[in-house]
C-alpha cells in the first residue's frame, strides 16, 4: 500500500486553509493543521470526529516564538515526520495613507512573514535529517506590483517572495522542494474587510483545489491563479514606472 503524504498546514481553521484541510483528507493525507486555537475550532473538530486516525490538531501562535519550538516537535512528530509543510497564516488590514498604523503594520510583519522565518529555522534540522521536503508558501498576486492604500498587506508579501527566490537554489541541492502561491481575491474573513470591488473574486473552496493541483505537480516554483489580474500586475511590474504609477493612481477612489 502506497504510504499516505503528510501535511503541515499553518492556518487552515477557516477559509482556504479550512478548505485545504478537507480537501487533503478526502485525498488520503495525513493532515496536521495549526491556528491559535485549532484544537478548540468547531470545523476543525467535526472533521477530528469523521478522520480521526488522519487528522492532527496543533495549537500555533506564529508570533510567539516560544510557542513555535514546541509546536513544531509536536505536529513533527504527530506522523512520525512531513512531506510537506504549508503555510498559510494571514493577517490583513486596510490602511490608507491618513490611517496608516504601524501596529498593524508590525502584525502583519508578523504573521505574513516572520512567521515563516521562525517556523522554517525550527523545521530545517528536522527537513534536513529526512533528506526531502516540500515547503510551500501562500503569498499574493499584490507582492508583483504595489497598489494604493494596499502597501501594509503587499510589502510583507513582497518580501516572502524575494526570499523564497533566494532560498530555492539553496534548498535544491538538500532536496527540499519550495514553491509559493500568488493568488488573487479569495472570498474569505479578511477579504471582507474590503469596501471596494474586487475583480475575479474567487471562492475558498475553487482556491483551495488549484493549490492542492499544485502541490501535487510540483514542477513549477509559482503556483499562480486567476490568470487574468495576475497578468495584469505581472505587467505592470515591467511598465515603465512612469506609466505603472500613472495607472495605479488612477485606481484610487
Amino acid at each position: 500500500m502506497k504510504a499516505k503524504k503528510r501535511i503541515w498546514i499553518v492556518g487552515g481553521s477557516s477559509g482556504i486553509g479550512l478548505k485545504l484541510v478537507n480537501l487533503c483528507l478526502n485525498a488520503n493525507y495525513q493532515v496536521v493543521v495549526s491556528s491559535r486555537s485549532a484544537s478548540t475550532n468547531e470545523s476543525l473538530l467535526a472533521l477530528k470526529d469523521v478522520f480521526s486516525q488522519d487528522l492532527a490538531l496543533v495549537d500555533l501562535d506564529v508570533s510567539n516564538k516560544q510557542n513555535i519550538v514546541s509546536s513544531v516537535k509536536q505536529a513533527w512528530n504527530a506522523f512520525d515526520g512531513l512531506d510537506i509543510w504549508f503555510y498559510n497564516a494571514g493577517a490583513y488590514e486596510v490602511m490608507t495613507i491618513d490611517t496608516w498604523d504601524s501596529e498593524k503594520f508590525e502584525q502583519m510583519n508578523e504573521v505574513n512573514y516572520l512567521g515563516i522565518i521562525r517556523l522554517m529555522n525550527e523545521l530545517l534540522p528536522y527537513f534536513k535529517e529526512s533528506k526531502k521536503g516540500h515547503w510551500v508558501w501562500n503569498s499574493s498576486i499584490s507582492s508583483y506590483f504595489g497598489l494604493p492604500q494596499g502597501g501594509g498587506y503587499s510589502a510583507p508579501k513582497a518580501a516572502l517572495v524575494n526570499l523564497a527566490q533566494s532560498l530555492q537554489p539553496e534548498l535544491d541541492p538538500l532536496n527540499i522542494k519550495l514553491q509559493i502561491i500568488n493568488h488573487g481575491f479569495v472570498k474569505t474573513r479578511l477579504t471582507d474587510k474590503n469596501k471596494f470591488e474586487m475583480p475575479q473574486l474567487m471562492q475558498p473552496k475553487y482556491a483551495a483545489q488549484k493549490i492542492l493541483e499544485g502541490i501535487e505537480n510540483p514542477d513549477s516554483f509559482e503556483i499562480r491563479f486567476p490568470y487574468i489580474l495576475s497578468l495584469f500586475l505581472r505587467i505592470l511590474r515591467i511598465l515603465p514606472y512612469k506609466v505603472s504609477l500613472y495607472l495605479t493612481k488612477k485606481m484610487l477612489p
